[in-house]
């Protein structure tokens, strides 16, 4: 037990300082994990030798990272995903599968006898990494977007797919149908169950408890553990029990305080998993490097084919299809729980689950730099897809006829097309429908492009920050030309940029910007803007109005009016 603790403390302090050396260079945490336990296993300086310790923290690592998976899964979310996701999600499975399966039997890797090492190979490459993608997203202010959307989307049913995979793998070296039968009704069993328990009893319970923060996190454990078990004694795994139990969790009432009160500790052994993950990879030969290369390789290849095919058929235009798959470009650290898993039951060779570890590594490194800049990379690959004979939205509206020519000219242009442009159409549609016919929106959404087509509006395809696009839209002829979207939304560019750029082409045009923040109402006023909105005043004005509505005991009456105005609204973008 003491030799556990010690253990234990250095992971704690490797992690720890590998970690802060990670964050100082903006590496991804999990590399630092992996790094840090190599260093100290039975690998590297071998402080951590106990088969028996590695063994334990991994597994506790394991149980808790797939507990909070679970309650992360929203099964509302899914069933409410649109019709883009679901076959881009299918197409990127199935696709990935079935390319993987080919792939990795086709170099030599064992399906059959006992082994299964394509198939986990396959498996684990069709996944990619939340953690990752989720941290990028949210650092670029990009999971709102379209794009950003149709990643998590995917994300989603990939884990979907994960637990699917799962509740076969103990079955795997015996595939018989009716085994395969069973193992699908035990995990529905133990899944029904779980769901009616967390539906009718956990919420009465837990909100007994409500106010005892301590008992909220000890019934989430108990629950995390207890369905763990259970899962153990039907002869599935403790990990798909605890998979099980956060994703009935997930559906309760109380699954944001329970998520919130566990964040922690999943930290704490997620740090052990990935650590105790470290420890086990030894350190590689030249078949090892030259086999996580080509797994590396596979899965980038065959997530931009799997993803951006389906996407761009669905007619999501070029740069919607690009994204997502370069968002999705790497390997998940579910993977590694597919591989973990694979590694315990003797399904697939330790070589191969080193290679499948190096090759997660090496693709977190790089697929973190390339997502910060995948709107450089989308903006110069949409060139030479194009010439390569894709066609793009724009194409598609040209030949439609709704764009008049080069520069065809309208009074009002907007640039850019999110929230706040939602909401001025709306305005103008309820109080001077008339103005529609004379303003042209500049966007490249293709759910906004779509829309707006169907309305009768004069809607270009294009990127603002493209001289050319602007060009196009008829910037240089029109009388008021609006930058709706703050530079926090805009990609490749500033209201700043996008003022002087608008200026140069028409310097007899009304410019109005938008200010993110106070310092730059100056600027902006300075490369040539004739006004300059700065949403937090208005936002202001409407709360102060608010809070004098409610001295004034006239709430209900201030809400009634804000409903009447929502109820007459028919905005694009909710």
């Amino acid at each position: 037990m003491h030799e556990l603790i010690g253990d234990i403390t250095l992971c704690i302090l490797f992690a720890w300082m590998l970690g802060l050396l990670a964050h100082f260079s903006r590496q991804p945490l999990i590399l630092a994990y992996l790094i840090a336990g190599f260093c100290i296993g039975p690998f590297g300086v071998g402080w951590v030798k106990s088969q028996e310790s590695i063994s334990v923290i991994s597994e506790l690592g394991l149980i808790f990272m797939l507990f909070m998976i679970g309650l992360e899964i929203d099964l509302k979310k899914i069933v409410r995903a649109g019709r883009v996701i679901l076959f881009a999600a299918g197409g990127q499975l199935l696709g990935g599968c079935l390319l993987g399966i080919s792939f990795f039997a086709a170099i030599g890797l064992t399906l059959g006898g006992g082994h299964f090492d394509a198939l986990y190979l396959c498996v684990a490459c069709a996944l990619s990494s939340t953690v990752i993608i989720v941290k990028v997203l949210y650092e670029k202010r990009e999971l709102d977007t379209l794009p950003g959307r149709i990643t998590l989307g995917i994300l989603v049913l990939q884990d979907i797919f994960a637990i699917l995979f799962l509740a076969v793998q103990p079955s795997l070296a015996d595939l018989q149908v009716s085994v395969i039968l069973l193992s699908i009704v035990r995990v529905a069993v133990l899944v029904t169950a779980a769901l009616l328990v967390s539906r009718f009893v956990l919420p009465r319970l837990f909100h007994q408890i409500a106010r005892r923060p301590e008992l909220i996190l000890l019934g989430a454990l108990a629950w995390c553990f207890l369905v763990a078990e259970t899962a153990e004694r039907l002869s599935l795994s403790r990990e798909m029990g605890a998979l099980i139990a956060g994703v009935s969790l997930s559906t309760f009432p109380y699954a944001l305080d329970v998520t919130a009160k566990v964040t922690t500790l999943r930290d704490f052994f997620i740090t052990l998993f990935f650590v105790a993950l470290g420890m086990t990879i030894p350190v590689p030969n030249m078949s090892v490097i030259g086999l996580a290369l080509m797994i590396a390789l596979f899965t980038v290849v065959s997530r931009l084919v799997t993803t951006f095919v389906p996407l761009y058929l669905m007619q999501q235009g070029l740069r919607a299809s690009l994204l997502p798959a370069i968002n999705l470009a790497q390997i998940s650290e579910f993977s590694l729980v597919v591989i973990q898993t694979g590694v315990t039951d003797n399904h697939i060779a330790q070589e191969t689950a080193n290679a499948a570890s190096f090759a997660f590594v090496v693709l977190a490194v790089l697929s973190t730099f390339v997502m910060v800049r995948s709107d450089e990379i989308t903006r110069w690959a949409i060139g030479p897809l194009k010439r390569f004979g894709l066609r793009d939205l724009d194409h598609a509206h040209a030949e439609e006829g709704h764009v008049g020519g080069h520069g065809e000219a309208r009074r009002i242009v907007i640039l850019g097309f999110f929230r706040a442009a939602s909401a001025l159409l709306a305005e103008i549609e309820r109080q001077a429908p008339v103005l529609l016919e004379q303003i042209t929106v500049v966007d490249f959404n293709p759910n906004v492009y779509r829309t707006l087509l169907s309305r009768g509006l004069h809607v270009i395809y294009g990127d603002i920050s493209n001289v050319d696009t602007l060009v196009h839209a008829g910037v240089g002829k029109s009388e008021v030309i609006i930058l709706s979207v703050p530079d926090a939304l805009l990609k490749g560019a500033t209201n700043e940029k996008l003022v002087r750029h608008v200026r140069a082409l028409n310097p007899s045009a009304l410019v109005v910007a938008t200010a993110d923040l106070l310092s730059d109402v100056g600027e902006l006023y300075a490369a040539g803007a004739n006004y300059v909105t700065v949403t937090r005043l208005s936002d202001a004005h409407e709360l102060f109005t608010v809070i004098e509505a409610a001295q004034a005991g006239l709430l209900e009456d201030k809400r009634t009016e804000l409903d009447l105005r929502l109820s007459e609204r028919r905005e694009v973008l909710p």
